[in-house]
Formats: C-alpha cells, sequence, structure tokens
C-alpha cells in the first residue's frame, strides 16, 4: 500500500472531539487531559508527542509528524477522550446474563457472588467506581448490570465476569453478554 493511500484514508485524530454542555476539559503540563461532567470526572495521561488543545467548545488533537506511532496515537487519544466524553455525560452499562441449570448471580454492595456448576461459589469484587445490580426473574435467566463512567474500566470488568465461564459451544452454557450470538455446534450423533 502506497504512501499516498495513507494520506487519503480516514483519519479519525484529525476530527476535533465536541465538548457538550456541561462538560469541561482541561490540559495539565504534564499532558494528562481531564474530563469533567454531571456524572463524574475522567483523566488520561498522554503521550507527550501529541498535543491537545481546546478551541470554541471543541478539543483538537495534533501529531508532529506522519510516522505510523503517531498516527496511531493520534487515532488513539482522540477515541479515548471522545469515550470520556460520553462517559461524564451518559455513563456506561453493560448487561450480562447467566445461562444454565442452576446458575445464580447475587451482590451485596460491590461483591458479586457467583454459582456457576461448580463446587463452591464465586466471589468476585466489583471496583467501586462502578454500579452493580443483578436480577433474578422468574422464567428469566439471571442478569448482572454494571454501570459507570470509565469505558475501559467496564468493559474489563465484564470481560472477566465472562471469562469466569465462557460460553461453551453445544448447549451455550455459561455466561455471556445480554444480545450476544454464541455460535453452537453439533453434538455427536449417538451411537447405533
Amino acid at each position: 500500500m502506497g504512501e499516498e493511500n495513507f494520506q487519503n484514508m480516514s483519519r479519525i485524530g484529525k476530527k476535533p472531539v465536541a465538548i457538550p454542555n456541561g462538560v469541561t476539559v482541561t490540559i495539565g503540563n504534564d499532558n494528562v487531559i481531564t474530563v469533567k461532567g454531571p456524572k463524574g470526572e475522567l483523566k488520561q495521561s498522554m503521550d507527550r508527542d501529541i498535543k491537545a488543545e481546546v478551541k470554541e467548545g471543541k478539543v483538537e488533537f495534533v501529531r508532529p509528524t506522519e510516522q505510523i506511532r503517531h498516527r496511531a496515537l493520534h487515532g488513539l487519544y482522540r477515541s479515548l477522550v471522545e469515550n470520556m466524553v460520553t462517559g461524564v455525560t451518559e455513563g456506561y452499562k453493560k448487561s450480562l446474563e447467566l445461562i444454565g441449570v442452576g446458575f445464580k448471580a447475587s451482590n451485596q454492595g460491590n461483591i458479586l457472588d457467583l454459582s456457576l456448576g461448580f463446587s463452591h461459589n464465586i466471589v468476585f469484587e466489583i471496583p467501586k467506581e462502578l454500579k452493580i445490580k443483578t436480577a433474578q426473574e422468574k422464567g428469566q435467566n439471571p442478569t448482572i448490570m454494571l454501570e459507570g463512567i470509565d469505558h475501559q474500566l467496564i468493559g474489563q470488568v465484564a470481560a472477566k465476569i465472562r471469562g469466569l465461564r465462557k460460553p461453551e459451544p453445544y448447549k451455550g452454557k455459561g455466561i455471556r453478554y445480554v444480545g450476544e450470538i454464541v455460535r453452537k455446534k453439533a453434538g455427536k450423533a449417538a451411537g447405533k
């Protein structure tokens, strides 16, 4: 792929991030960007090569060169800051469901107690930055709802919970994201 094609490719980093009403964005001398909004505050330190500035209700990002590393970081920080802005205004939610006979989920504060068909329950501590709710309605699979302002953190915690018992490919038993489609395999045919 020639260099001229690279120039024409869409550039996420070049698009400024709009700052909605009620949100303030500040950039410290140490290249730490702070986003404050109605739901809270988030900080992100940036590589010193990437410069950000707040102008006319937008955050703009500038990269020093067209090196691949700089282009990659440019897009990365722009995406992270956009996620921070969404986090402090709307927040993020992730829901997981437990599929399996006798699978249960309950929580006390930030301690999640899971019964996943193993010989003992799994007790999992959720970071205090996230809110957790568990529900067990009749005729429905037990669900775990996570809420928070940090997009990266909520994704990591949800992935860790799912990793405690990933959906298996035959009956689909395990923990999956709500709406996730699990590909199933056909089991072995019964012997003659």
